[in-house]
């Protein structure tokens, strides 16, 4: 322990929350019809430039009950599910690998906070770039040969949010808020501020979701 009557306490940065979330509507539906988004989870923007994508209190309170109310009204138009078939593991084996799903979820911690931590730089960033896209590959390889594990599934979710947060980082070419760039120390401001937005690959728009201005303009 310290002793704060004889010593400094040792301070460091933490992260416990991510700033942003899933895009959704009035509703909590997001782009991929049936699938919800509420809480710290959703990106709603209520809270503008808050530091959470939403508020906790109000998600409670507002987009639950909106939530409830649509799904019971979408609920009622969908038929009745066929039966999945039974889930067939027989051409994978158990991995013999778990070492190195503990060693990589060690290097994701590391290069996350060494390259894309408080202050950034565009060199630093495609370094974690180049490292998360090895860990991706090395995470579908795995799905491919071996049976899949808690440890693995959340290893696979970790170094997908950290390369949307690298994506969305080397995207910003200012500094603005808790984003601080030494390659663009100032922010921006020829263009008024506007929210980074990333799709998938495969990204098929089917449920039109309203941009965060226009979700705030729906309130007034």
């Amino acid at each position: 322990g310290f002793d704060m009557t004889k010593e400094p306490i040792p301070v460091v940065p933490a992260a416990h929350y991510t700033c942003g979330g899933i895009l959704t509507d009035l509703q909590g539906r997001t782009d991929l019809p049936g699938l919800y988004a509420i809480g710290e989870t959703a990106y709603t923007g209520f809270h503008g430039a808050n530091r959470m994508a939403s508020n906790s209190l109000l998600e409670c309170l507002v987009f639950a009950m909106a939530a409830a109310q649509d799904i019971d009204i979408q609920i009622k138009k969908l038929p009745m599910p066929s039966r999945l078939p039974e889930w067939d593991d027989s051409c994978v084996t158990d991995s013999d690998e778990e070492i190195v799903v503990a060693h990589n979820w060690d290097e994701l911690r590391r290069f996350m906070w060494d390259y894309v931590g408080i202050v950034r730089t565009t060199t630093r960033l495609n370094k974690a770039k180049r490292r998360v896209n090895i860990l991706l590959k090395e995470i579908e390889d795995y799905y491919s040969h071996f049976h899949i594990t808690n440890d693995m599934i959340e290893l696979r979710n970790l170094t997908l949010v950290a390369d949307l947060i690298i994506q969305s980082a080397l995207a910003r070419k200012e500094s603005r808020g808790l984003h601080f760039m030494l390659d663009y120390p100032k922010s921006d401001d020829k263009q008024p501020p506007k929210p980074t937005l990333l799709t998938p690959p495969n990204y098929v728009a089917s449920v039109i979701v309203e941009p965060p201005q226009r979700l705030q303009a729906s309130l007034g």
